[in-house]
Order: structure tokens, then C-alpha cells, then sequence
């Protein structure tokens, strides 16, 4: 087997265990009902790439592949995490988006974009 495609092995192994790593933890916040905003995108991708199994699963070369480049920069608020048109993400925000979508469409009362009602929650937090 050719250098070139032990390294495409490589890559599309990573990006598996990337892509479950992010599943599991935008599962923990999907099944809460926490819609996603920018700053739980950011929290996401930060947890899965520091995922120490992750890291020592794969060689630092193709662990660097998923990093997401300094110029690609993203807001960090509360606002919902949208993307308009654009399909071009880092791998581990492709990956949480298409976990919430996923899971939007099995539950579509469940809006995973929709900011949460604070006035609804504090009341219920009086009565």
C-alpha cells in the first residue's frame, strides 16, 4: 500500500472517530433542549478536539488537519448558530450541526436554533 493511501486511511479513520466524539457530546446538550448558539458550537468543538483519546489514536499530523484554521473565525454569543448558505465548516462544527439537524428531524417540535425563553423559564422557576 502507497504511502499517500495510508494517509487517506488515516485521515477518514479520524474523521470517524471525530464525527462519534461530537455525536456523543452534542447528544448530551440535545437531549437537555439546549438549542444551538455560537457558544456551545465553540464549547463542542473544543471538547472533542481535546478529547484525550483522540489524540492518542492518531498521529499530531493528521490531529493538526482538524484544527480550524486562525483566519476562520466565528462569533461567540448566545445567538443561534446559523450558517445561511455556506457549507464550508471546520470538521467538528460539521459535525455537531449535523447532529442537531439530525435530531431535529426526528423531534421537529424541538427547534435547535430557537433561543431559549427566559421570561417562560423564570416564571416556571416562581410558581
Amino acid at each position: 500500500m502507497r504511502e499517500q493511501d495510508l494517509a487517506s486511511l488515516s485521515l477518514r479513520a479520524a474523521a470517524r472517530d471525530l464525527q462519534q466524539i461530537v455525536r456523543h457530546i452534542a447528544a448530551r446538550y440535545i437531549v437537555q433542549g439546549v438549542p444551538l448558539t455560537w457558544r456551545l458550537l465553540h464549547a463542542i468543538e473544543a471538547e472533542a478536539l481535546a478529547d484525550l483519546g483522540f489524540a492518542s489514536r492518531h498521529d499530531a499530523f493528521i490531529l493538526e488537519l482538524f484544527k480550524r484554521p486562525t483566519d476562520m473565525v466565528y462569533p461567540e454569543t448566545d445567538d443561534p448558530a446559523t450558517f445561511g448558505q455556506s457549507n464550508a465548516l471546520p470538521a467538528a462544527l460539521a459535525f455537531a450541526v449535523a447532529a442537531y439537524e439530525e435530531a431535529w428531524e426526528k423531534s421537529p417540535a424541538v427547534d435547535p436554533y430557537k433561543r431559549p425563553d427566559r421570561s417562560a423559564q423564570s416564571e416556571s422557576r416562581r410558581g
